[in-house]
């Protein structure tokens, strides 16, 4: 008998093998009921391409946005109430200009003048939700009326300056002349509200103020145009009158149905007769050569509306029946009134905005895009002015908490160093709270 040969493998096991795929029973050979399964949707053509209407809820690192992203997953500005000073004041004249760069654009909107101020805008917005051009106010105060009457004063300096002839598309010379007396008559202007107060002397000090932001709200004299920037420089000069207690809560909705109302009139006059430029327009690609706010304030106006939606902009009797109702379809109006061609072609932000659902959406959408492409770009924010009642802060981290100051720049290191230290110890009293120590 012969040894096993240890040194040999063992044999390797039979594996079952799986019968081919075939139409008839593997049991019986007859025909199987059921047809053989189709083959993957790769063997015959790759899956289609799947582009989703919104962009995915992930958070992306924010380099690596695109600016409409950005935009969309940016959180929707609230309404704020504006902080009102007192007597006495201590006014800054004039005020200066602080944004160079995009840190300092930065630094900006992480202040609580920047939140303020958005807010400011956002609480004008909200005071004519489903309102009317029309619509009775619940207030018009004497400020308010004061304000009417000083644009319908600009008003009629541009029926007293005729344009003059010349062959240039753009930029008519006798703006400058409007521009000239308009600056004049500034401070004689501001007194017509100043005077209506009770404490009028305490208030005259601050038309020095307030009076380069009202200056610049209507155009530049020797580019001769006019654009989104020099439009934030009213709501800016509102601002200011907020800030002084000067228009109060109450007056909001008569702020923009009377008085920004009467400024757009006031522009669109100056805009066709005197031909001004838009400044550092965006082109095609912008909601208007000029205007920002009034679709803004025009689109809170529609919210909820019965029967217009985003698209009725597009039917020409809608625009023709209510444009001197709704500020949005009054804007729309206007660009149909002054471009030529397609308005897809000449307007496509417009017309992809009225493919949204509801005006909701869109007074959001826009709220986003004006601190994003108008608060937000240093080429426009670079002339915004800061004084006392716009102050510009600085941010100081105290034990790593950001706190924000109302200080003036020209602060030495030792100053700044002596600061910190004392204010750490007001911190350190007062750890429960751990509030912002403001000037």
């Amino acid at each position: 008998m012969e040894p096993d040969n240890q040194d040999s493998p063992p044999p390797e096991e039979s594996q079952p093998t799986r019968p081919p795929a075939t139409n008839c029973c593997i049991n019986c050979g007859g025909p199987t009921v059921f047809p053989p399964e189709p083959p993957s949707r790769s063997d015959i053509s790759p899956p289609p391409a799947y582009r989703p209407i919104r962009s995915p809820a992930v958070n992306l690192p924010p380099n690596l946005l695109t600016p409409q992203q950005s935009i969309m997953l940016a959180p929707i500005p609230k309404s704020q109430k504006v902080p009102a000073l007192s007597p006495p004041f201590s006014f800054q004249t004039p005020p200066t200009k602080r944004i160079h760069s995009p840190d300092d654009l930065r630094r900006f909107h992480d202040s609580p003048t920047a939140v303020n101020f958005l807010g400011f805008v956002v609480a004008l917005s909200d005071s004519v939700c489903g309102q009317k051009v029309s619509d009775p106010c619940p207030t018009v105060s004497p400020t308010v009326s004061a304000l009417v009457s000083i644009l319908q004063t600009l008003i009629q300096f541009v029926d007293d300056i005729p344009p003059v002839g010349q062959s240039s598309r753009y930029g008519n010379l006798s703006y400058r002349t409007w521009h000239s007396r308009m600056v004049q008559n500034a401070e004689t202007l501001m007194h017509r509200f100043i005077t209506l107060q009770d404490d009028e002397n305490a208030y005259r000090p601050a038309a020095a103020e307030i009076i380069p932001y009202f200056t610049d709200s209507f155009g530049n004299e020797s580019r001769i145009d006019y654009g989104t920037g020099h439009e934030t420089n009213f709501a800016a000069w509102l601002y200011c009158l907020a800030r002084l207690g000067l228009i109060k809560e109450e007056d909001y909705q008569a702020v923009v149905t009377k008085v920004f109302v009467k400024y757009l009139d006031l522009m669109r006059k100056l805009q066709l007769v005197y031909c001004l430029e838009p400044a550092g327009s965006h082109g095609v690609w912008g909601l208007d050569d000029y205007h920002f706010l009034p679709f803004v304030f025009g689109s809170s106006q529609l919210i909820d509306h019965k029967y217009m939606k985003p698209k009725s902009i597009h039917n020409e009797d809608i625009l023709e029946s209510f444009s001197n109702e709704y500020l949005y379809l009054s804007c729309v109006a206007f660009v149909k009134k002054v471009k030529k061609g397609p308005f897809a072609e000449h307007s496509p932000m417009l017309n992809d905005i009225s493919g949204v659902p509801n005006w909701n959406k869109v007074n959001t959408g826009l709220l986003k895009m004006y601190k994003a492409e108008v608060l937000g770009k240093v080429p426009i924010m670079q002339h915004f002015l800061f004084g006392s009642l716009i102050p510009w802060w600085r941010t100081v981290k105290i034990s790593g908490f950001p706190c924000h100051f109302n200080l003036d720049e020209s602060l030495t290191k030792a100053d700044t160093h002596g600061l910190k230290k004392a204010l750490s110890y007001l911190l350190l009293a007062n750890q429960e709270s751990r509030t912002s120590f403001i000037e």
